[in-house]
């Protein structure tokens, strides 16, 4: 594990608060991102254009995209921003907010072999290609390209029929269906897409017991239709570490590749940093994460949240991998939007991290 990088994908400010009951300003969502942009993160999902009457508290994304668009947060490097879309009519909405803002052009120069985006293997070198693909490639990253930060947008399917017709009233075949068409749009825009795939280590509907082999399934229809990047998601917590390496193995001989997964676990069982192990010592190099452990789905009653970002940046460090995200500065984030938002701080990296910064900050007078 040693002096590999480790890509976090905070999903704070979309998943993390999508589920509070609690009225959160798009004021408060802004100053999140604008916090967390500047911790060293290499992308931030920071809302979802879904109808406010499903999912209230995204309400607001379109304010936090045209925030991010005309003024960017300050950040120590460029961040990939991802939107959640859950059918074509949030993709026009996304498209009408991105529209007001021009992409940036490629100079026409050849720069070389094109640098790795978000969606892909932080240690894979580039291929060399052509200076027709290159030049293809230029005009697909200029277009999603906003103040140098790019944007992505994200998709999400069930592992279990119980829970599509429960999230999305429609069975799996009928989501993939409808996704297509938006799939082949948005890459068509020059957007990479990412795919969810929930319930994939349990169901509240269904149980724990999700067939592994449906999930690699899934995974292999989506990276067809053009998914750049999987997250497999415990969407219940239900995940075991047994039941995580068997689903990892599957997805392995079913033929996906580490290279295109990403790994989402909740900790309603306080499993998700075994199981986060267990995924490292396969060869995953992506997760997911919610600064303070904010989190929870709408349609899996009793989900908890995600596994908080401070928990896992101190496992990752302990392990000698690297992440390039300041713990300290994630914790007083974690200390700060969980106060905003009326919650408890129950990250024990992040209290055990603010306690050593006020101890070492001396007596005050």
């Amino acid at each position: 594990m040693a002096a590999h990088h480790v890509r976090i994908i905070e999903v704070g400010p979309r998943d993390g608060l999508q589920n509070e009951k609690r009225s959160i300003s798009a004021e408060t969502k802004i100053e999140l991102v604008r916090r967390l942009a500047g911790t060293g993160l290499e992308t931030i999902e920071a809302g979802s254009f879904v109808h406010p009457k499903w999912v209230p508290q995204m309400a607001a994304s379109d304010k936090v995209l045209e925030s991010i668009l005309s003024s960017p947060p300050s950040a120590p490097h460029p961040i990939t921003y991802q939107w959640l879309l859950p059918n074509s009519k949030g993709l026009d909405n996304y498209f009408k907010v991105m529209g007001a803002a021009s992409p940036e052009q490629p100079s026409g120069q050849d720069s070389g072999p094109a640098l790795n985006t978000s969606s892909m293997d932080p240690n894979a070198v580039p291929a060399a290609r052509s200076g027709a693909e290159g030049m293809s490639q230029a005009r697909s990253d200029s277009a999603n390209t906003r103040n140098g930060h790019k944007h992505e947008v994200s998709i999400f399917m069930a592992a279990t029929e119980a829970f599509s017709k429960k999230n999305t009233n429609c069975s799996i075949q009928e989501s993939l269906d409808r996704f297509a068409p938006l799939m082949t749009e948005a890459k068509k825009q020059g957007y990479p897409v990412r795919a969810y795939i929930s319930v994939a280590l349990g169901c509240p509907f269904e149980g724990p017991d999700v067939d592994p082999h449906k999930v690699a399934e899934i995974a292999a229809s989506l990276l067809e239709l053009g998914a750049e990047e999987i997250s497999v998601a415990d969407t219940t917590g239900m995940g075991t570490a047994p039941r995580t390496r068997k689903l990892l193995q599957t997805l392995k001989e079913a033929g996906i590749r580490n290279e295109d997964l990403a790994l989402h676990f909740h900790d309603t069982f306080g499993q998700a940093l075994v199981n986060t192990i267990i995924s490292l010592e396969h060869g995953v190099r992506t997760f997911d994460s919610a600064v303070g452990g904010l989190g929870g789905c709408p349609y899996s009653p009793g989900a908890t949240g995600n596994v908080a970002t401070e928990d896992l940046i101190y496992t990752l460090h302990s392990l000698g991998a690297k992440t390039g995200v300041d713990l300290d500065e994630m914790s007083r984030i974690g200390k700060w939007i969980t106060g905003e938002i009326g919650r408890d701080y129950n990250s024990s990296a992040g209290k055990a991290t603010l306690s050593r910064l006020e101890r070492s900050s001396g007596p005050k007078l």
